[in-house]
């Protein structure tokens, strides 16, 4: 492979050109597709890799059907065709970025953001170990005159969705990460003061902030949810389904739409 005889000062004084582009070569789209097959296939093998969990999260317990969050607490297989594809995993890694991105600027501005102790991330857990739950992170202190200590929460939406959160607020718009805040804010003892709850759109790049307050009713009744879960697994008894039939909303996006409604002894 032959290299260019230029320097610097050989473009400083004029006597070179920069080579046209015109001159190098075309790669056929067969290799650029080639690619990003091979990107896609690492990143969905990365995932397969990953332990499955072995506790309640309490980022899911607000999702309203208590049968497939049993499933995904026995450890229940996805159906075959519901992995999630390459492009679904690169979103869900991109959030993490834009959450050290928030964090950046909310520690620029002068907030004590706190999200880790001892290089783990703060959380909790309950009934033994069988219910857990990670927070973002919590607020100490800042410029404005505030009441510290707050729960931090951070999410990322598209235009979409990001428009949902500021027409709606977060507990219309997701009651799935309203049940997570009220959790986080019960059992991190963080109840007295608002969460903090971000939204940053991944579309224009504006920032939506709640403060959200503390719902008793709700974090009573998602923990009920999952004793409820927990009880019924331990007694061998699968919980109903959410409907009365597959094509149900929800049930069409279910991981495990097949194993519930088709399979021998799912009932």
């Amino acid at each position: 492979m032959s290299t260019p005889n230029l320097t610097l000062q050989s473009y400083l004084t004029g006597s070179a050109k920069i080579p046209s582009s015109k001159s190098q070569p075309k790669f056929p789209s067969e290799e650029v597709t080639a690619i990003i097959a091979e990107l896609d296939r690492a990143i969905i093998e990365k995932e397969r890799k990953q332990p499955e969990r072995k506790y309640l999260g309490a980022s899911s317990l607000g999702d309203p059907c208590a049968r497939k969050l049993q499933y995904r607490y026995m450890g229940q297989a996805k159906d075959s065709d519901k992995g999630f594809p390459a492009k679904v995993l690169r979103t869900f890694a991109l959030g993490h970025t834009i959450e050290d991105l928030m964090i950046m600027y909310f520690r620029d501005a002068g907030f004590d953001l706190r999200t880790e102790k001892y290089g783990e991330q703060f959380g909790f857990d309950t009934a033994e170990g069988e219910v857990r739950g990670h927070i973002d992170g919590v607020i100490c202190g800042g410029p404005l005159h505030l009441s510290y200590p707050m729960l931090w929460e951070c999410k990322s939406a598209s235009d979409k969705k990001f428009n949902e959160f500021v027409r709606k607020g977060v507990a219309d718009a997701n009651p799935v990460y309203a049940a997570q805040v009220a959790l986080y804010q019960a059992y991190m003892n963080l109840s007295e003061n608002p969460c903090v709850f971000t939204v940053l759109n991944k579309n224009t790049s504006e920032i939506y902030i709640e403060l959200v307050s503390f719902d008793a009713e709700l974090a009573q009744k998602t923990s009920d949810k999952a004793v409820q879960i927990l009880e019924a697994t331990r007694g061998n008894d699968i919980l109903p389904r959410i409907a009365q039939n597959d094509d149900f909303h929800i049930c069409k996006w279910c991981e495990f739409r097949k194993t519930c409604w088709q399979k021998k002894g799912a009932e």
